[in-house]
């Protein structure tokens, strides 16, 4: 029991998440006049990007062969966040990625430009709350009940998205989720950072791209063999914003009994805690004996928590299908474009599948649930097949689904029209004129 008082909060729209779609979602929606409120579990907006340190904006850019210059064709809300991390000095110059290129950021500076955009649009924001329950009547969703330090929220809103990361509200609900390929998720990854780095040694040594080249995955095969607990070869290795620092992307997080462990699993997600802390004392350990240029370094810090790339999904009225990524699908309701490649975490070299001079898109019906009202989701949760979501799971395109959903938002509940009756070819144009540029 808890016996502390209950408090009544009404809203237009209760969001449920604070990364990079629960942020713009909130904020787009603020900014045409809806009385807002944000929920997030931390003391800070970022989800994955910074609780999970994943550290970089992806999928802003085409991918092509040999890359010679960053060609950005995703825009829209990303680009109000990416100038807002700029004036901060939080956001490098793009960085080659393979066949792409990324962008790296400073944690701070992207709590601190969320902070500033919810803040300048009027969201009313609950830090370190958690939404514990849905509000149902019958098929129609009213609203959450949200923890707090000070008591019970009752939140009743016209419209509620989920943007958990992980379907959690969809699954309150009992409407339709499932998990991976048959329940068989991407591994989660603890990352770090190594400061104390000489990085003009570093990059001297091994180049410029941020995929890390055979000689280091030789290395790492040659250390496991030698005794290192490396159980991954080939990682991303990220030079950032702060003078003699690399952001590190190389553990693989796997339970003891070999499975990839499924973060909303209690158990799972606490051994991945502890494991892939393990891990990053013994990558650490490796690169300060073996690499150029790290060899005063040091662990600076890692993740808040695990970062996490696959949990549950919700079942949408569309599904976003693996072939729609490799062929580079479009289409007429299509709010969201990517040009990242599937990046399936999976043994101990991740594998990457290139989309080369092209873009696919997300079609709208990816982010409602086949039956419910009242009721939208985005982010990595969206219905989308197991490889499919190795691709459209990342930074720039959850910004994209979070714009859809802000846009959304604000349509059903000015003309009082369920969401689910709102053409996606309605919401592609209204994006359109907010600077998405989907069809340029």
């Amino acid at each position: 029991m808890d016996a502390r008082p209950t408090r009544r909060v009404d809203v237009d729209l209760l969001v449920v998440g604070g990364g990079a779609t629960g942020v713009a979602a909130a904020t787009v929606a603020a900014r045409a006049g809806l009385k807002t409120l944000l929920v997030e579990r931390y003391g800070f907006c970022g989800g994955g990007a910074v609780a999970g340190l994943s550290g970089t904006v992806c999928g802003l850019y085409e991918a092509e062969e040999a890359p010679r210059r960053p060609k950005q064709i995703v825009h829209g809300f990303v680009d109000d966040f990416i100038a807002a991390m700029e004036q901060r000095g939080g956001l490098a110059e793009p960085v080659l990625y393979g066949k792409t290129w990324t962008r790296v950021h400073e944690p701070l500076a992207w709590r601190e430009s969320a902070d500033a955009l919810l803040a300048t649009a009027g969201v009313k924001l609950a830090y370190h709350a958690l939404a514990i329950g849905v509000h149902r009547d019958g098929d129609r969703i009213d609203g959450a009940t949200v923890w707090t330090k000070g008591g019970l929220l009752d939140v009743r809103a016209g419209l509620t998205i989920d943007a958990s990361g992980d379907a959690d509200l969809v699954a309150m609900a009992g409407l339709e989720t499932y998990c991976g390929a048959d329940g068989v998720v991407q591994n989660p990854t603890m990352i770090f950072r190594l400061q104390g780095v000489d990085v003009a040694r570093f990059k001297a040594a091994y180049g410029s791209d941020t995929i890390m080249p055979p000689e280091v995955t030789a290395l790492i095969a040659a250390a496991a063999d030698a005794g290192y607990a490396l159980p991954r070869q080939k990682i991303w290795l990220f030079e950032t914003t702060r003078p003699g620092e690399l952001l590190c992307n190389c553990t693989r997080v796997r339970g003891a009994d070999g499975r990839e462990l499924n973060c909303i699993d209690g158990d799972d997600f606490t051994e991945a805690e502890v494991e892939g802390r393990r891990q990053v004392r013994e990558y650490a350990r490796f690169f300060k004996d073996q690499l150029a240029g790290c060899e005063a370094s040091w662990v600076n810090d890692t993740a808040v928590q695990v970062g996490v790339r696959q949990t549950r999904q919700a079942r949408g009225l569309a599904t976003l299908r693996n072939e729609d990524v490799v062929r580079g699908s479009k289409f007429s309701d299509g709010v969201a474009r990517s040009p990242w490649p599937i990046e399936l975490h999976a043994g101990s070299k991740p594998r990457v599948q290139w989309l080369l001079n092209d873009w696919y898109e997300v079609p709208w019906g990816c982010f409602v649930p086949e039956r419910g009202e009242g009721l939208l989701f985005g982010g990595r949760c969206l219905s989308a097949e197991h490889e499919a979501v190795a691709s459209a799971r990342v930074t720039a395109q959850c910004f994209s689904y979070g714009h859809a959903l802000g846009v959304a938002a604000t349509v059903a509940l000015r003309e009082r029209t369920p969401v689910r009756a709102i053409p996606g070819s309605v919401i592609r144009e209204l994006l359109n004129r907010q600077g998405a540029r989907l069809d340029d």
